[in-house]
């Protein structure tokens, strides 16, 4: 594996540094520097503006509409985006639904939703988990029955993230229950305006409405809308995990928030304040380091056309530890400038305004994209034969 960036690289790396500089909205930067989540506008804005350049879809083959970069380039481009303060994309469209299209979808299922999403204009949601199916997800209930040219799908979903805003969802429907479970699910795409859907808020600990209970009472759904065949939804969904965990490492944003806590180590009050944050600011990089180079194997992997494997559940283990501990840090690191829960303007450092509600959002992101327990598992089977 070698780790030197070409020269071609590097001269892409500095042509995304001068674009990123001169074209992130300052309202959006300024929400991202606040540790604030961006609302619904800022979001759509943030991810047309990168449609418009032909880079929000940078994952997908050229083929389908991605740029055709290298998956080193697309590192490149991620370490920058994080670097300028721009915010990650919503991966329900682009990271998770596009590849199961431009995969499993029929010609006129790719003709027909693969644009929206490579210009931001058609806003995803995944209905998965259940009330009691999420990392046993096998064990859903909600039921589409085949009648005639469409299916009604009656059930509910739950921590269905952004729900709210999404246009269309991708869904996990139970259309055999003959069969062994996970030959009997399917996978439906559903416009979230049909008649018979109801979405209601969940209000999480971070104080933020960001998930949803989502609610089917006989909502029709098109028999087109079936993505592959009926019983494949699991093997879809197994494609599908696997890049979701992959972009869940979120190494690029780890960077990012550890170089702005060394920035702000000179406002703590004392020495002893500035010498402990120094040395756990020290442990962080040398373990984030560590999750780089496993990184590094997978972008190498893929530029030489090898496909995802199980390393995917490795990278999400400690790429989400590792978030955890970073906020952990930044709460216990700022002190009293941490408190503040919902203030436009910091108390102190801007590093750590909202901190603390950031800290209580992440103690979620062991568990979503399939829990921690749940991929060492995945590993021990995998790697270990066990």
């Amino acid at each position: 594996m070698n780790l030197d960036f070409s020269n071609d690289e590097k001269e892409f790396r500095k042509s995304i540094r001068q674009w990123m500089k001169e074209n992130v909205p300052d309202d959006i930067r300024r929400c991202t520097a606040r540790g604030a989540m961006l609302d619904k506008n800022m979001q759509q804005r943030w991810e047309r503006l990168l449609g418009s350049q032909g880079w929000l879809t940078s994952t997908w083959p050229e083929q389908f509409g991605g740029p055709g970069w290298s998956a080193t380039q697309r590192y490149i481009f991620d370490q920058e985006r994080a670097s300028a303060g721009a915010p990650p994309t919503s991966p329900f469209g682009v990271a998770m639904v596009g590849p199961v299209l431009y995969t499993f979808g029929s010609e006129a299922q790719k003709e027909r939703w693969l644009p929206g999403i490579q210009r931001g204009e058609t806003l995803w949601c995944q209905g998965y988990s259940e009330p009691n199916a999420g990392s046993d997800l096998a064990s859903l209930k909600t039921r589409a029955t085949r009648n005639g040219d469409h299916y009604l799908v009656n059930g509910q979903k739950i921590w269905t993230t952004q729900a709210h805003w999404a246009d269309m969802m991708f869904c996990l429907v139970r259309t055999d229950s003959t069969v062994k479970q996970q030959q009997g699910i399917s996978f439906l795409l559903i416009d979230m305006k049909t008649p018979g859907l109801e979405v209601r808020p969940i209000y999480s600990i971070d104080g933020h409405h960001h998930l949803n209970e989502v609610y089917f009472s006989d909502v029709k759904v098109p028999v087109e809308n079936l993505v592959g065949q009926e019983g494949m939804g699991w093997t879809i969904a197994k494609f599908l995990l696997t890049h979701e965990r992959t972009t869940i490492a979120g190494v690029a944003d780890i960077h990012y928030e550890i170089n702005r806590l060394k920035s702000a180590i000179d406002a703590l009050p004392t020495e002893t304040d500035k010498q402990l944050a120094v040395r756990r600011l020290a442990g962080l990089e040398v373990d984030l380091m560590a999750l780089e180079y496993t990184n590094f194997r997978t972008v190498a992997a893929t530029d030489e056309g090898k496909p995802f494997g199980p390393e995917s559940s490795g990278l999400k283990i400690k790429g989400t530890e590792l978030q955890q501990r970073v906020s952990q840090a930044m709460v216990e690191i700022g002190g009293l400038m941490s408190l503040p829960w919902d203030n436009e303007e910091p108390i102190g450092e801007q590093i750590f305004n909202q901190a603390s509600r950031r800290y209580n959002f992440l103690r979620a992101c062991t568990i979503y994209g399939g829990s921690n327990e749940i991929q060492k598992n995945v590993l021990a089977k995998m790697l270990l034969g066990l």
